[in-house]
């Protein structure tokens, strides 16, 4: 009897120890463990990522630039697709099964787990037919976006666009990025991708086995709301860049346009031009393949990215460092004879155009070549042809405090230098001391190796609109409601030249208009102070250059506008000029003594050939193998150079020296 209550409080003790061992992972699964609670929530909720809408771009006068569209994403997570009908599921997205097969594959290589894009970018209208039988398809779901529309179809080199983030964006973001999201590429999308792109929200579903939604998870308590992009409002003004674009349709060149007195852009055009709306939707592949193999290259940013010899635009710059050097006065005259002698180089006037007796205001009006090759010559040979290259290095700082040859960092990517060569460029070419004055005289009228961007020499024009200091352009004057703008395009940057001898040049350049080079471009009532320049091209015709600023008084206006392979600069680039000018001032353009029109300018066709033009691109690229080629083995000389010394130094180091044993020797006999 005793054995068996003993067996009874044994198998009892047993019993209790597995129901509280049984209990006690109970309360460690359900409370302490959260990890099964997970797993079985993963059953029935799904987070759904909620892609806020990207911030619009504005014009100055609050007109839309660029605002957002609905589209829709087919996405996908392999491991909870179940067996389905794949023709059907074909037939209704519009694919083949080829198709299917890559965009299978291609998920499935990049997780199974977890969901990724199977069909991007489907219009509002097409996915109403597909949006009620996606839920048939186990394992399938809708994400919607939203992608650009351009209402207007312009700015689309400013305002860039956007396309989905690549493996190294995905990795420079930390994990912000994921396989199907949308970045800015190029343009303002990219150098304002923080502001615009805004943040990203989740919402919590609750999900059948088939994967349908059945309402929100804890009435949207654990939900994060997705939040707008910052609207940003640019500088630009949309009527000002229509009119640039109508005008440069079919020729190649830039126009930029700035308010002197802010640094504003207003007008950023560049041509070739593309329609931005082509790069949005599911053609964005092939029209982007298709331009980037136009040899025109509509995708080059020419405003910031082209690099052209300012030509006899370059003038007035000369002109206001001399006076500062006190090398000329404006009264001073010069004899043109229609060429100067630099050395045993001579220097034409524009045609052979003999000019005769002319001043510095003269000089500027009719862009005598002599004049200004003369002040460059004083001005390097002040203190002696043997000190040419100290000299040359004093010119040289004073140009780029006019902002050349270095970046204005523009509030955008990509933004080129230019070129103001630098006396080591010559020693290389000439060699130490082989080179002077006459070796370099086309710079003095702004050619050979000197190189500015469209957007340097409208910045030049803003310099001589204010008598002195310019701000650095910018083309965004606002982030939300804020007026925020970087610190440093509020600052006026000064060039160095005192305000009193910026008048007799800019009376020059109003002679420019009213009398001299480009009369024909003469606005009725509108004073305009502008130069012409005629710049050499390695490939073809001159480029035609203006630049140019107005009104006189209180300038609202400077712009510099360069037309490739199009002759003088009288011809094509003024013109353009003062009908951008015009339309800025007045809000209309009227007629013109000269009879020019802006149907003339916007349906003439200045397209260089296409064939001389790509073969002139080829011949560029050789020439510049070619030098690449010569600087690697200047470098490789010279470094070998550097090694042959070394070690001649080190072996005539270690050889035994004469004098020290003799001197030893000495020593040891005494």
């Amino acid at each position: 009897m005793n054995n068996f209550f003993e067996r009874r409080y044994v198998i009892t003790g047993i019993f209790v120890a597995i129901i509280l061992t049984l209990l006690a992972r109970l309360y460690y699964i359900q409370i302490v463990d959260d990890r099964y609670a997970i797993y079985a929530t993963k059953n029935v909720i799904r987070s759904f990522i909620q892609y806020p809408a990207r911030g619009p771009i504005l014009d100055r006068n609050g007109k839309i630039l660029v605002q957002n569209v609905p589209i829709y994403d087919i996405m996908v997570t392999p491991k909870d697709v179940k067996p389905f009908d794949t023709v059907a599921f074909c037939n209704l997205l519009g694919i083949d099964k080829d198709g299917f097969n890559k965009r299978w594959i291609k998920a499935i290589k990049y997780s199974p787990n977890k969901d990724s894009p199977f069909e991007k970018q489907i219009s509002a209208e097409r996915f109403a037919s597909i949006q009620e039988k996606i839920n048939d398809f186990t394992g399938f779901y809708a994400l919607p976006r939203t992608v650009r529309t351009y209402p207007d179809s312009v700015a689309a080199q400013f305002l860039g666009y956007i396309g989905e983030a690549q493996d190294r964006d995905i990795k420079r973001s930390n994990g912000y990025y994921r396989l199907g999201d949308y970045i800015g590429i190029t343009g303002v999308e990219k150098a304002y991708e923080n502001v615009l792109r805004g943040q990203r929200g989740v919402k919590n579903m609750m999900v059948d086995s088939r994967g349908a939604q059945k309402g929100s998870f804890a009435n949207g308590a654990f939900d994060t709301v997705a939040r707008t992009g910052e609207r940003l409002t640019s500088s630009l003004d949309i009527e000002l860049q229509k009119l640039g674009e109508q005008l440069m349709q079919n020729k190649l060149g830039s126009i930029v346009a700035i308010e002197p007195s802010s640094g504003e852009i207003l007008a950023y055009v560049s041509s070739p031009t593309y329609d931005p709306n082509l790069m949005v939707g599911r053609e964005r592949g092939n029209n982007a393949a298709k331009m980037y193999n136009n040899p025109y290259k509509p995708f080059f940013i020419r405003p910031i990215q082209a690099q052209y010899p300012p030509g006899s635009s370059f003038k007035p710059l000369s002109a206001l460092i001399a006076l500062q050097e006190n090398i000329i006065s404006p009264s001073e005259t010069y004899y043109c004879t229609g060429h100067y002698r630099a050395g045993n180089r001579l220097v034409p006037c524009n045609n052979g155009e003999a000019h005769g007796t002319v001043n510095m205001g003269r000089a500027v009006a009719e862009s005598c070549n002599g004049y200004f090759s003369m002040v460059f010559q004083r001005i390097l040979e002040r203190s002696g042809a043997k000190y040419t290259e100290a000299e040359f290095t004093k010119w040289r700082a004073n140009v780029m405090k006019f902002g050349l040859g270095a970046r204005l960092d523009l509030d955008m990517p990509a933004e080129s230098r230019g070129n103001v060569p630098t006396p080591l460029h010559y020693d290389n070419v000439y060699k130490k001391g082989g080179w002077r004055a006459s070796t370099i005289i086309s710079l003095a009228i702004g050619q050979g190796e000197l190189l500015a961007t469209p957007l340097q020499m409208a910045n030049l024009e803003c310099t001589i609109a204010n008598h002195g200091f310019f701000y650095k352009p910018h083309l965004i004057k606002a982030i939300g409601t804020e007026n925020v703008i970087k610190a440093e395009y509020t600052k006026r940057n000064y060039v160095g030249i005192d305000s009193q001898y910026f008048e007799p040049v800019i009376n020059g350049m109003q002679a420019v208009v009213e009398d001299g080079t480009a009369r024909r471009s003469k606005i009725p009532g509108i004073i305009m102070c502008g130069k012409t320049g005629t710049a050499q091209n390695p490939r073809g015709e001159a480029n035609s250059v203006f630049v140019a600023f107005a009104p006189r008084e209180n300038p609202k206006i400077a712009i510099a506008v360069v037309v490739e392979n199009s002759g003088e600069g009288a011809h094509w680039a003024a013109p353009i000029a003062s009908f951008i000018v015009e339309k800025y001032l007045r809000g209309k353009i009227t007629p013109r003594e000269s009879g020019i029109t802006v149907d003339y300018f916007a349906n003439a066709n200045r397209m260089p050939d296409l064939t001389l033009y790509a073969l002139d691109l080829k011949k560029e690229r050789m020439r510049d193998s070619i030098r690449a080629v010569k600087a690697d083995s200047i470098k490789k000389f010279k470094a070998d150079s550097i090694k042959k010394a070394a070690r001649l130094k080190t072996a005539n180091n270690n050889k035994p020296n004469n004098w020290g044993n003799l001197l030893a020797g000495r020593g040891a006999g005494k």
